[in-house]
């Protein structure tokens, strides 16, 4: 249970996680409840969980085993990955991104216990069919939150509306999901984060032109590199548009 980790990560980035590193917590204490909590949601990689940690509602984030994988295999890449994970966190926090605070990293059990984050994804938020000045400020937040993680060189790399959160308390937008995240300073990493969020609208959020044309305008402003990064978009929009048609 790498709860030194932990620690040195708060320290690290400077951010608060409260009495949740003052002991070691023991995630078999955890298991042996014989539960994770109340499950949210299942993907590919990793299940997720609502759970009751230190009296306050928390994120269980498991990675689960491939069986394919041969176990020792398994069990490194799995770990790398979640250690990748709370450090994509991190990093998104320094650079003045609102994130999930991580409260433990299990890499025995493989789990990443964090912050539950009381608020709407922003797919929900769009399909309430809130007023224009609502779409507007989401719009401005989410162009905002990918400049601020692009400038930092930070590829979130599964940006959808699902991926994005607006706090019931403050109505600020969190980054959520760094499971694909990785760091790179090429523009193309970059333009194809954009396109991911854009295909996501489409695919999402018909009639949405208008709101997304609005993500990239705020982008503009805030990201250093827009200029690149918007012409390296045309290219992968062309590839993307080649590979519909001729698949």
């Amino acid at each position: 249970i790498n709860a030194e980790y932990g620690v040195k990560l708060c320290k690290l980035e400077n951010r608060c996680f409260s009495l949740l590193f003052i002991e070691m917590t023991s995630a078999m204490s955890i298991e042996e409840e014989g539960k994770y909590g109340i499950l949210v949601k299942q993907g590919a990689e990793a299940k997720v969980y609502k759970y009751s940690y230190y009296g306050r509602n928390a994120l269980i984030k498991e990675r689960f085993s491939k069986k394919y994988r041969h176990p020792i295999l398994d069990q490194k890449i799995t770990s790398k990955r979640l250690i990748s994970e709370a450090k994509a966190l991190a990093r998104a926090f320094k650079c003045g991104v609102d994130t999930p605070t991580v409260y433990f990293v299990d890499q025995v059990n493989n789990l990443l216990i964090m912050e539950w984050i009381e608020g709407k994804s922003a797919k929900e938020v769009i399909w309430s069919n809130p007023s224009n000045e609502v779409l507007e400020e989401l719009a401005s937040k989410t162009g905002s939150v990918i400049a601020s993680l692009h400038n930092a060189d930070i590829i979130h790399g599964d940006l959808t509306t699902s991926n994005l959160m607006l706090r019931d308390n403050n109505r600020s937008l969190v980054a959520i999901d760094f499971g694909l995240s990785f760091n790179s300073t090429l523009v193309e990493d970059k333009a194809v984060d954009l396109y991911v969020l854009e295909r996501a609208f489409i695919s999402s959020h018909p009639n949405s032109e208008k709101m997304f044309e609005s993500i990239l305008k705020h982008y503009q402003v805030n990201c250093k590199n827009s200029s690149a990064v918007f012409k390296k978009l045309e290219q992968v929009r062309l590839r993307g548009r080649k590979k519909l048609a001729f698949g």
